[in-house]
């Protein structure tokens, strides 16, 4: 694999390319960095010890977290965004266009197919909203956001069958998988890969591109806990996304390898933009999954962001590297659609 400095692209035999896009993080992502450690990880932690000491119960914990995206719903997105629900039965969905898109039945040149975060148990179409929203107004296409059926009511397994129907659902539509880009945010992201390769492994046809923020894809912690980003993630660590495991996917306390998509061949997967902070504990699978594509020959590119919180581009509005990482999203997905070479930088705020 080959490291590259600052915006500088370039690809090696093995076809992956890392990069660092913004040699120093902003001062509000620094800021943001201090603020999340003080508050959402200690929160978290605290949740995690209480709960394995059965102060605060699974079902206590999964009724909070359930409730986040209800509360999420006075979140806004940007103005001029447009939202159509989509009802498949056992799981909805919500297309999401920008100003000047094209809508998803008005000629759009392609569509994204999202997956949200939310460690397979929390999260949904209002969390991720706004993410989404920013996600079609720089790429130019609608984006069809999945809210997909999660821990305890769903298996990973269903999970990633209403992804595959979600995806079933485009080329129904007529849009052409070589303009279907499959994108999401850790546990989304993690999806994107478990469903491209059950798109291969069904012999549906192959998307175009594959785009992952931050992905949970190695659902066994062991490596996580021997990261040294382990105690210094601001949000997450291994033991926090162990959790969840405990609640639903265990089956007869087995967890099945096969479940997480770091230990599948990747041969024949599309290419693919990793972007990751660099103190988090989920680069730990992004590296993986770069050794992943490295060793099928897929071209991919891993962005690491100096001192990016998990899933920054949630903060577009307020921190400039976050609006940077929609650019670099932007391009690499208008290169893969156009078959053309991304620049070889962009123009970046002032921290």
């Amino acid at each position: 694999m080959t490291r590259a400095a600052s915006t500088t692209r370039r690809q090696d035999s093995d076809c992956v390319t890392i990069t660092e896009p913004r040699p120093r993080a902003s001062r509000r992502m620094r800021a943001a960095d201090r603020a999340l450690k003080l508050t959402a990880r200690n929160l978290l932690d605290l949740g995690v010890q209480a709960n394995q000491r059965g102060l605060l119960t699974d079902d206590r914990c999964i009724r909070i977290l359930r409730g986040v995206d209800s509360w999420a719903a006075i979140l806004r997105p940007p103005r001029g965004t447009r939202t159509h629900p989509v009802d498949f039965g056992e799981f909805r969905a919500e297309w999401v266009w920008s100003r000047g898109t094209n809508g998803p039945d008005d000629d759009p040149r392609g569509a994204i197919l999202y997956f949200h975060g939310g460690a397979l148990v929390t999260g949904g179409l209002n969390t991720h909203r706004r993410i989404v929203a920013r996600l079609s107004e720089h790429t130019g296409l609608p984006v069809l956001n999945v809210d997909y059926r999660q821990i305890p009511d769903a298996h990973i397994v269903e999970t990633v069958d209403d992804c595959v129907h979600a995806y079933r659902y485009l080329l129904d539509r007529a849009f052409p998988p070589d303009r279907i880009v499959i994108a999401g945010d850790s546990a989304g992201g993690g999806l994107v890969f478990s469903t491209a390769l059950a798109v291969r492994d069904r012999r549906l046809p192959t998307p175009a591109a594959l785009v992952a923020l931050a992905p949970w894809a190695d659902y066994d912690p062991a490596r996580r806990s021997r990261h040294p980003n382990d105690a210094t993630d601001s949000v997450l660590s291994a033991a926090i996304l162990a959790t969840p495991m405990r609640w639903g996917m265990l089956i007869d306390g087995h967890l099945d390898p096969r479940w997480s998509p770091v230990n599948h061949d990747f041969t024949g997967l599309p290419p693919t933009l990793i972007q990751v902070g660099s103190g988090e504990v989920l680069l730990a699978d992004a590296e993986q999954l770069a050794g992943c594509s490295a060793a099928a020959g897929v071209p991919l590119q891993l962005q690491i962001w100096d001192n990016a919180i998990h899933v920054f581009h949630a903060g577009a509005d307020l921190i400039p590297d976050a609006r940077h990482a929609f650019t670099e999203i932007g391009a690499f997905v208008r290169s893969t659609l156009d078959h053309t070479e991304p620049p070889t930088s962009e123009k970046r705020e002032p921290a």
